[in-house]
């Protein structure tokens, strides 16, 4: 009977027609009739609402009647109802999270208020200072510091939406024609700044870039208003500065505060979890180095496949790092951590090993938990290894055991990836795991090789939960073999030196 299940074949005798088969169920439409989509969802127009509200009441000038009010609050509800529709439309995972949704209306009411008070500060200040123009103080309120905010904690395209519908609500506020073009400048400039920020310096500069377009922008209303004169040229020039340098500076206090509240991610926050003194990098170096070692090489492979597929970079590079410190509370039952040639499996029996191995993803968790890792890290370091199969020891077991062994109790818990990184993350450590095993990693080898794993992952259902293509797959494919064979390049043998 053993032998007889030795010579079982564990695998389907037709793989190709399978991969086919999943192909053409993924492309062909469904029968089912789907349910019409409303223009606007019960919820979010609550929402809306409430919104318009709020903002209206901060835009709303008190010395006029009710019917202005009701105007401004209706002009506001279209407007907001565009930008929702826009994200639908665009960005729909925003609106699955609802303290996303919530985050975005709260910076456009903290933005306003910000304005507000700049506002009647410089308003003060300009009296005093004896100014004769009614609207040059309004070239100092810091507005840009809305988009530059979105642009770290949401991304480009959502941060050039929220500059234009703040640039229109301006316009109802300051009914000044051209200072809606002012704002929406500054706003575009502090947007294209940060969109790669990479330090907390970037944030400066985006301040000293707001600063010159403005004085730029400035100059040219009152040329176009044919308000120049020295006087007005020189106080546009100070106001204009001092609002680049604003918008750092309260940028630099709203952030960390922003990231605690709504406990959202930033570049500057995946800044400080790169740095390889973090305790747990430092815990990880020195109590599982081949684990750090295997990271370190993931990270690079997810770096440079994570724009082909739309995901920031620095994120897939954070993640990597992070996504096995599970392994630093067992690792020498890791193989990249043993040093002996005596294996600490061999003394267990299979299901007991799998089940060690299962559980640092579980430890992973905990320990992001206790060192306050963000969400997005923790839901990789959950989901990196979907539900795949533990496959040599359910091999094992199968030759060991006469019963055949219950294929769930070697699969880990899942969730499968749920988006595009961890699905990247996915790949890259299997990738990288198997190409170690190649005795002569020739290109033609390590190309076969991934080309086998991503088919085993995409055959097995793992990424069915996640919007990744098989066209993203292809150009992972080519990324992968790029840095692998980079890696396990080919040298030269130094010759001796006689002496």
């Amino acid at each position: 009977m053993k032998n007889m299940k030795d010579s079982q074949p564990l695998k389907p005798s037709s793989p190709n027609r399978t991969y086919l088969r999943k192909i053409i169920e993924k492309i062909k439409p469904e029968k089912t009739e789907k349910p019409k989509k409303r223009f606007i969802d019960r919820e979010a127009l609550t929402f809306i609402c409430i919104l318009s509200i709020l903002i209206s009441l901060i835009l709303y000038d008190f010395k006029t009647g009710i019917l202005s009010f009701l105007g401004c609050s209706f002009l506001v509800l279209i407007i907001l109802i565009f930008f929702y529709r826009d994200i639908l439309r665009y960005k729909p995972v925003y609106l699955k999270k609802k303290k996303m949704l919530l985050l975005l209306g709260f910076m456009m009411l903290l933005t306003l208020l910000v304005g507000r008070l700049f506002e009647h500060l410089f308003s003060v200040f300009s009296r005093g200072l004896g100014i004769e123009s009614t609207f040059i103080h309004y070239f100092g309120i810091p507005l840009a510091i809305g988009s530059v905010i979105v642009v770290m904690i949401f991304d480009f395209h959502t941060a050039i939406t929220f500059s234009l519908i703040l640039s229109l609500m301006i316009g109802i506020w300051l009914k000044v024609s051209l200072m809606p073009l002012y704002v929406f400048v500054g706003c575009l400039v502090g947007a294209f700044s940060l969109f790669r920020v990479k330090k907390r310096s970037d944030i400066i500069n985006a301040g000293l870039y707001i600063s010159m377009i403005n004085i730029i922008a400035s100059l040219s209303i009152l040329l176009i208003l044919n308000q120049i004169s020295f006087s007005s040229a020189y106080f546009s020039v100070v106001f204009s500065s001092i609002n680049g340098f604003s918008v750092s500076a309260i940028c630099f206090l709203a952030l960390p505060a922003l990231e605690k509240i709504f406990k959202v991610t930033t570049p500057i926050s995946l800044m400080e979890l790169l740095d390889i003194d973090h305790p747990l990098m430092k815990q990880l170096s020195v109590e599982a180095p081949g684990t750090y070692h295997h990271s370190m090489i993931v990270g690079s492979l997810a770096e440079t496949a994570s724009e082909v597929v739309g995901v920031n970079p620095l994120l897939a590079k954070v993640a990597s790092y992070y996504h096995d410190i599970g392994k630093i509370r067992m690792p020498e039952y890791f193989i990249e951590n043993q040093t002996g040639s005596i294996s600490k499996h061999e003394k267990l029996n299979p299901h007991l090993s799998s089940m060690i191995i299962i559980s640092h993803v579980k430890d992973g968790v905990e320990l992001a938990d206790e060192f306050n890792l963000p969400e997005i890290i923790k839901d990789v370091i959950q989901q990196h290894h979907g539900t795949t199969l533990v496959t040599y020891f359910y091999q094992k077991a199968l030759k060991e055991s006469d019963i055949p062994p219950s294929e769930q109790d070697y699969r880990y818990p899942g969730p499968k990836p749920q988006t595009k990184l961890a699905a990247l993350i996915m790949l890259a450590d299997m990738v990288e795991a198997s190409a170690r095993t190649l005795d002569d990693p020739t290109p033609a080898r390590i190309s076969s090789l991934v080309d086998k794993i991503i088919k085993n992952i995409f055959l097995d259902g793992q990424l069915d939960d996640c919007e990744i293509t098989l066209k993203n797959l292809d150009e992972i494919k080519k990324k992968f073999e790029y840095v692998l064979t980079g890696i396990f390049h080919r040298r030269i043998p130094y010759p001796e030196i006689k002496k």
